[in-house]
């Protein structure tokens, strides 16, 4: 058999998921570098032949977000310069994704001009996780692979299943979510109605659904400030819950998230590896979705279905 036509390299924004992804499907990661000039602008070189290769560009856009948008901006670049076959962006994290519609007058909306320069580097194709909001996906005109940590959320879930089960919205944006999640552990499902005072600070302001005696699962798809998770937490402990644990997809912790999350009001944060993740000694629970990753560069690669990824074993 010959060389793999399979190329895998990453930007510096989650360097440790990347050589995971490549240890869990035995690849090696490619050799690129990776830095700045002395004036801030990013210096890449890919040290690699990559003409007539599949290659594909791991770099989650999380902070510092617009730097780790323009290496992975130049990193598809200098692979379409190197004549890469197909180019693939992996955005384990899409960033601007709140920024997905204009809601005031005179705002961009940002999730769409990501995507815009994106394909103008030069990406073939996308495969990103947990979008804030699917209709994503429309924004670009090439394919789109978009994957949910839920099966990996299952997983561990499944091994330690309360009884008096529910999982709970923390807003209304969340209830297909957290349906989905409660129709796949078997579990009551409950909504909190918040509202937004500030980009930092939301307020509680009812319970939609019983919570009392129950240990609570709130699903959210991404917290920076961990303001709409606390207070639907501690709305729903005068309820009456037993526990309140909380999913996310995508944990982006401040100093604010920090001091929040110290308070206890959260038994345990169960999130994923998609951004690096600083735990502060606090109960977070950390979920690799490299094999997810892995499997689904491995199916593309080969020009598989990505479809069977979203099946969860023992539901």
């Amino acid at each position: 058999m010959g060389e793999s036509r399979l190329k895998i390299f990453t930007g510096n924004s989650n360097r440790p998921l990347a050589e995971a992804i490549c240890r869990s499907i035995g690849e090696p990661l490619g050799e690129a570098t990776v830095t700045s000039f002395p004036d801030g602008e990013s210096c890449i070189k890919i040290n690699e032949n990559v003409r007539g290769h599949d290659v594909f560009i791991i770099q989650s856009t999380c902070p510092p977000t617009n730097h780790n948008l323009v290496e992975l901006l130049i990193m598809i670049d200098a692979a379409r310069r190197a004549s890469a076959q197909r180019i693939t962006a992996v955005l384990p994290f899409y960033g601007y994704a709140r920024q997905d519609r204009k809601d005031q007058p005179r705002v961009p909306i940002t999730a769409k001009l990501v995507a815009n320069l994106l394909v103008s580097a030069g990406a073939n194709r996308i495969l990103t996780m947990d979008l804030h909001s699917q209709q994503i996906q429309g924004f670009f005109d090439i394919p789109v692979d978009h994957l949910f940590a839920s099966p990996v959320f299952f997983e561990h879930l499944a091994k330690s299943r309360p009884e008096n089960f529910v999982v709970c919205s923390p807003d209304v944006g969340g209830m297909k979510m957290a349906a989905a999640y409660a129709d796949a552990l078997g579990a009551g499902l409950a909504l909190v109605a918040k509202k937004r005072k500030s980009a930092t600070n939301v307020e509680a302001i009812n319970v939609v659904g019983d919570v009392e005696g129950c240990d609570v699962l709130l699903v959210d798809d991404i917290t920076e400030t961990a303001g709409t998770i606390t207070a639907a937490a501690k709305i729903i402990r005068s309820h009456g819950a037993r526990s309140v644990r909380a999913a996310v997809s995508h944990c982006i912790l401040n100093e604010v998230a920090v001091e929040r999350l110290k308070s206890g009001v959260i038994d345990e944060l169960i999130t994923t590896d998609s951004t690096p993740i600083n735990t502060h000694g606090l109960p977070i629970k950390v979920l690799s979705i490299a094999p997810l990753l892995g499997q689904a560069i491995q199916r593309i690669n080969s020009n598989e279905s990505v479809t069977g990824l979203f099946r969860v074993k023992g539901f």
